[in-house]
Parts: C-alpha cells; structure tokens; sequence
C-alpha cells in the first residue's frame, strides 16, 4: 500500500535506527526517540518507517515552512499515494482579537482561506476514503473540526446509471451548502444546464461535470476549467460538502435555539453587571450571524458555535484531525489505534502543542468579557496537552536534540526509572505535573542520554560529513574579525549565518557588513514568512552573502552552501543560548565539507562546553566511520532553488499529489516583473526588503512614516492613506502598539485644524 520510490537506500546508520524504530512499534511501545543529527536524513528514515509499518501517517511540525519542505519530500517519496498538507488559518492569519488596552478589534482576516481550505477538505477527504494517507502539518491540527461521522454522513455519492432527476441531485447539492449558480461557476458552486450538471467541490482544481440521460445518470466526467475539456471519466464520485461544519437539519435547527438561549442569558449577565455597551455588542454580532446561518447555512466565525453543533457538552474537547486519522485507521486498518505520529522537530512542537491550549484561552477571554463572542467560543479550542497525548496511540519524537519532556516520556512508557535529571519535567510528555520543583542547575542532555535506554540514533551521515569544527573567541573587535572570516568564504562562493541576541542587533550587523561590501541581510520574527523563505533562497543563489537572525536559523534550515557560522554571545545563558539551541546552530554548517564554527564568547559557559563535547566526539565516531568504510565526505548537492517559486506555490497553485503535483489551490500568480523584483531587491542591500514599494506587504516601518508634512490638505490626505495602511499591517502581524501609536497619530492628523 504505502509504496517509497528513492533511487537510494538506507546507509550509515540509518538502517539500525530503523529497524529498531520498527521493532518498537511493532512490539506496541506507545512512544519512541529518533535522535538524528542534522543532515542524516531524519526525513527518509521517517518515510521508510512509514513504509514498513504500512499505517496512515501523520508528521506534526512546529512552522508551516518547515512543514511545505517535508511535504514536499514526501510527495516525492511516495509519489502513488495521498501526501496531504494541512494547516490552519492562523498559520497564515491573525485570528479574531481584542485589546482592551487600546480598545483595539481585529476581525478575522480572510484573504486566503479558499486555498488553505482547499488543501484543508483534501486531507479530510482522502482520510474518509482512502487507506494510504499521509499527512504533514503543524500543531494546528489540534484545532477543531466537525466529528468524521457528520463528514461522512454529509455527502453524496453519484453513479452511472444512477436513476435521479437533475433538479433533486441539485437540492441534495444545495443541502451540502452548494452555491447555485448559472453562469461562471467556482470551488464551491453547482450549475444546472439542461442536461448537463457541473459541480465544483473545494477540494480539487478541477470541476465535475455530470450528464444525463433518458434513464439517469449516463456520464461522470472530470473537466478542465478553462475550456472545460474532458480529463478523465469516472463511473462513481463522491462529492464532499461545501463546509466543514455541517449537521443535520434537525441538529441545526436545535443549535440555533441553542445559540438563541445562550444569546439571551448572556445579554441579560451583561445587563445585570451594568455593561450595556458590551450587551448590545454582542447582541448585535450574534443576531446577525444567526441571520445569516438561517439564510445561507453559515457565518464567519461559524466554528465559535461547534459547540452547539457538535451537540457536546461545555468543556468537552472539539474533535480534530486525529479523529479523521482514527476513523480511517478503523475504516481500513482494523483498529482505531492502527495510524502513526510523527512529530518533527519535537523539541520545539511538542512545547508548542502544550501552549496552544493556554493561548487560545487568554485570546478569547478577551472576546467573550467584552462582548464579541458567546461563551461557548471557549469550546472551539485546541486539545490540552493530556488530551492530545492520550488520543495518540503511538508517536516517534524526532529531533537532533530531543527535549526533556521526550526523555522523561520514553522512559515512562517503556518502565525504566526516571533519571533524576528529569523529575523537575511535566510527566506523560507534558501532560502530568512533575514531582519536583526545577533545579538551578540542571543535567546536561548528554548526561540524560547515556541515562535512558531505547533511543534510536542516526550519528552517521550518509555523505560522509563530519559535525563543523569548533573554535571559541572574544569578543573584542568580533565584528570585525568576522568580517575577515566572511570575506575568505565569499572568496569560495560559500555563504554564512550569523545568530546574534536581538532584532537591533541583527539589522546593525547586517547594515554594517553591508557598508563593507558585503550582500548581507538580516532575518527575524518580524518578517513575514514568505519573505524569509525569498531571503534564504537569495542567499543559497549567492544574490546575498551572509544572514543574520536570531533564532530563525535553526530547526529544519536545509542550506548546504554554508560553510561557516557565527554565534555572538554564545557564553549567555537562556533560551537561546543554551545546550539544545547551541546544537542546532551549530548543525546548520554540517551539510558542507568545510563546515566551521565561531563561538564569540568571553567565558565558556555549561552550555557552550555540553555542546562542544558532544559536536568532538560525534566528530570522532563519524571520522572512524569514514576511515573504516573508505568514505570520503562530500558536501550535500542540492538543486538550487527559483525564486518567487514558493511565493506562486502558495499564492497561486501549488504542487498537489506526487512528484508530478497537481495544482490545488488557485489565485493570482504574481507577475514576471513582480517575482524580478524579488530577485532585485537582494542586489541593494541591508534592509531594502521591507521598503514601501515591497512587492510583498511591507512588514517593517518604511521610511516615509517619519517625513514631515506641510499643512496641506492633499499631502496630509495622502498621509493619512499610507499611516492607515501601515495600522492596518501592523495589527495583521500583532504589532499592537505600533497600529495604537499609528492609530493615535492618523487621530491627529485628521482632526487638525488649518
């Protein structure tokens, strides 16, 4: 069934590390380590794991870019059968807030909901009827979803043969929330023509049209959607609903009520505290989507009603994909437990999955004490942690530095004792309190490896590369110096990363750099995702020369072209600096035979020495592989990307389905000049990415914000256009005080007088 399609093989120590992955499984153990250095090939042991145990799949990771890169990989691998890509919209958007500070309403953006939707309904619809599914996604597939029962009760299936009229297949559409329509028709819409019924479901690129005949049905064809050109013919469809959420007539006529009754208490909650302005709010809102859930079956926002729909009760859990994967398990598989839990990068995601709960908690506190939602939009929330570790029947933890809470988990399932070390870790994988309180110093990760049995271990990388070289130094003049150690690679057409402490810093260095002559740009939180993945193309395609970031360079960051990186203040304790971030930034020069090293450093701190304890002597096993097997290393060879090309993925139509990819989701692609423009822009210099002539929205403070303006009536206009764009943007990507301060001054400038 799961069938892998490589041209290579398992080598190094890939094989024993599999095999073992799969005894465990095997065997029942419900959780298991992967520890995989970087460039190992973590990705092709979890696709022949996949292989071998033959169980729908899912891989969780803790970034969306991260996620499309393994999804990719895996379509690739496994070319014949389903490799979906699930996300949510709040990977992409802010999501419905208020900020009682500022008094600050940000309503749910929408502008590319259709796509994410599309990828969205193809997962849901291949789990309900196919047995070969692979899913990769991030933590928000805890997010709710409707049961997989009123999924798969909601459709319909249609035949050849099939003796219906057209006019009751159409009302059986509409009752799936079809749009009718008669002239262009979009994901979403069914046409009545005579004889000829066309229905296009959200999930594909193409519409199905359906002809009839003197006895019914007499032909199902898949057509193109320009020209409406015949694809393939089919002699069975199954249409899948318009909408997610979708029940019963009669359950939807009791959730309305149910909604209406919640509406009136509240109201009157409201009323009786004296807050008449958040009564009528809420008022307001909610009788117009239940308006609008009477007229068209739906509302934006609909899932903060699940609760109502669903029938469940206050504070029960809100199904979610793992319920599809346990019900196509049960379909296919002959068990509900029969499906697998990748979870990538666990390190970072499984703390992610854990703070979900919380955030989505505070955010729509907020909502519901003034007025915008009904307390039952508390019940559309992601799975707390207990929850989701006992929906999952078995879950590999993948990481080249697996956290304390994988370790403490693996040898709870497994019955060894707990290492000390450990005690002071949430229990369960994060779901039980710990015993005792957190140490002031704490066990090395290399300490709590050597403690606990069962890890599979991939050390040896398949091209023979050996972890980078190491070398500490001061940090007097370390600007400087690095400087000259930029200039000798650039002379080899090799890149380098720098991880400094904060945004300021970033941009200073990078500037500075730039005002030496050298293609440098920074990376931080506050550039948007799709930028960053244009940045780090550019560096690959040698249009920049060197980034410099904060902890973007980490997890998952695939760039064989750098041979060098540089960690300022690498002696600071914390977050970024400890054990675990110091590995994986040092991981990112393992893919090149010249990998090194800098750690600017005026002291050499615990972490700094776990880290390069360990980086010695995986050096030591990896060199006596090589000498042992005749392997000369040889830097990873990875086909140079395009740019703009994940910008018309996402924004225009993305590989679907296999090695060849079939286009899912639709949209404008961004033009030849635009995507040029991307490529000009790394020819200018630090900092010119976030301009206000940006093909992309502007994610920074462009220059214009602090120009002065005359007293004019036109030139404060136009002012006033482009301050309430920047508010707009500011909010969108949760820089509240920035869109308050911008709010405050556009305030000002309106209310001024000649």
């Amino acid at each position: 069934m799961f069938k892998l399609d490589s041209d290579y093989d398992a080598a190094g120590d890939q094989e024993q590390a599999i095999e073992k992955l799969v005894d465990q499984i095997h065997s029942g153990q419900q959780r298991c380590v992967l520890l995989g250095v970087t460039g190992s090939g973590k990705t092709f042991a979890m696709a022949k794991v996949i292989e071998r145990v033959q169980l729908p799949t899912l891989i969780l990771s803790h970034n969306k870019t991260l996620a499309r890169q393994i999804w990719q990989e895996m379509s690739n691998l496994f070319p014949h059968n389903s490799v979906e890509y699930f996300v949510s919209y709040y990977d992409y958007y802010q999501p419905e807030a208020y900020i009682p500070g500022r008094d600050l309403y940000i309503d749910k953006e929408l502008q590319l909901n259709e796509r994410i939707e599309q990828e969205r309904f193809s997962t849901v619809a291949s789990l309900v009827s196919r047995p070969d599914v692979i899913t990769v996604g991030t933590v928000s597939t805890i997010y709710g979803l409707n049961p997989p029962e009123v999924f798969q009760q909601n459709h319909l299936r249609v035949h050849v043969g099939q003796k219906t009229d057209p006019q009751n297949l159409v009302r059986e559409f509409v009752g799936l929330q079809y749009r009718r329509t008669s002239g262009e028709i979009v994901r979403g819409d069914v046409r009545l023509r005579g004889e000829v019924l066309d229905v296009w479901m959200p999930s594909r690129d193409d519409p199905i049209r359906i002809r009839f005949g003197w006895e019914g049905v007499e032909r199902i064809q898949v057509c193109e959607a320009v020209s409406w050109e015949p694809l393939d013919e089919f002699e069975e469809v199954w249409i899948h609903p318009r909408e997610f959420y979708m029940t019963s007539e009669e359950s939807f006529n009791e959730a309305l009520e149910d909604i209406e009754k919640e509406l009136e208490d509240r109201v009157d909650w409201f009323e009786s505290k004296g807050k008449d302005i958040e009564a009528h709010r809420l008022e307001q809102r909610t009788r117009f989507d239940l308006e609008m859930l009477n007229e068209v079956g739906s509302c934006k926002g609909v899932e903060n009603y699940s609760m109502h729909f669903d029938r469940r009760s206050r504070g029960k859990r809100s199904f979610c994909l793992l319920d599809f994967f346990s019900s196509n398990a049960d379909q296919f598989h002959g068990g509900s437990d029969r499906y697998l839990v990748i979870m990538d990068e666990s390190h970072v995601t499984l703390p992610q999955v854990g703070g979900m709960h919380g955030g989505d908690f505070s955010r729509k506190k907020n909502l519901v004490d003034f007025g915008f939602r009904l307390p039952s939009a508390f019940d559309n929330r992601p799975l707390r942690i207990d929850e989701f570790q006992d929906l999952i029947p078995r879950m590999i933890y993948v990481s080249a530095t697996p956290g304390e809470r994988e370790l403490r988990h693996l040898a709870e399932v497994t019955g060894q004792e707990v290492p000390e070390g450990l005690m002071h870790i949430d229990g369960g994988g994060g779901a039980s309190k710990a015993q005792i309180k957190k140490p002031i110093s704490k066990h090395s990760m290399e300490e709590m490896l050597q403690k606990i049995d069962g890890i599979s271990t991939m050390e040896i990388r398949p091209t023979g590369l050996l972890d980078p070289k190491i070398e500490v130094r001061s940090t007097e003049g370390q600007v400087q110096d690095l400087l000259s150690e930029i200039n000798q690679r650039v002379e080899k057409d090799e890149r380098v990363l720098v991880t400094v402490m904060t945004i300021k810093f970033a941009e200073e260095v990078a500037e500075y750099l730039e005002r030496m002559g050298v293609k440098a740009h920074y990376l931080h939180s506050e550039i948007d995702t799709l930028e960053r993945t244009e940045i780090i193309k550019a560096l690959r395609l040698g249009l920049i020369d060197v980034i410099v970031g904060i902890n973007l360079l980490r997890e998952g960051l695939d760039i064989p072209e750098v041979s060098l990186v540089a960690i300022f203040d690498a002696d600071k304790q914390g977050f970024l600096r400890n054990e675990r971030s110091l590995l994986q930034t040092i991981g990112r020069a393992s893919r090149n035979s010249n990998g090194s090293v800098i750690l600017y450093g005026d002291s050499v701190s615990p972490a700094m020495e776990a880290a390069i304890s360990q980086t010695v002597r995986r050096r030591r096993v990896q060199s006596k592989f090589n000498e042992d097997n005749g392997i000369s290393p040889k830097s990873i060879q990875k086909e140079l990307p395009v740019m703009g090309s994940e910008i018309e993925d996402l924004l225009s139509g993305v590989a679907g389905k296999g090695a060849e990819g079939g286009r899912r989701m639709v949209a404008k692609a961004p033009g030849k000049r635009g995507l040029e423009g991307l490529t000009q822009k790394f020819r200018l210099g630090a900092g010119v990415w976030n301009n206000s002539g940006s093909v992309l929205e502007n994610v920074s403070q462009p220059d214009w914000i602090e120009e002065e303006v005359e007293d004019d009536t036109g030139e404060r206009g136009e002012l006033v256009s482009r301050l309430k764009q920047e508010m707009h943007q500011a909010a969108e990507r949760l820089d509240f005080e920035r869109a308050a301060e911008l709010r405050d001054r556009i305030f000002k400038l309106q209310n001024t007088t000649n």
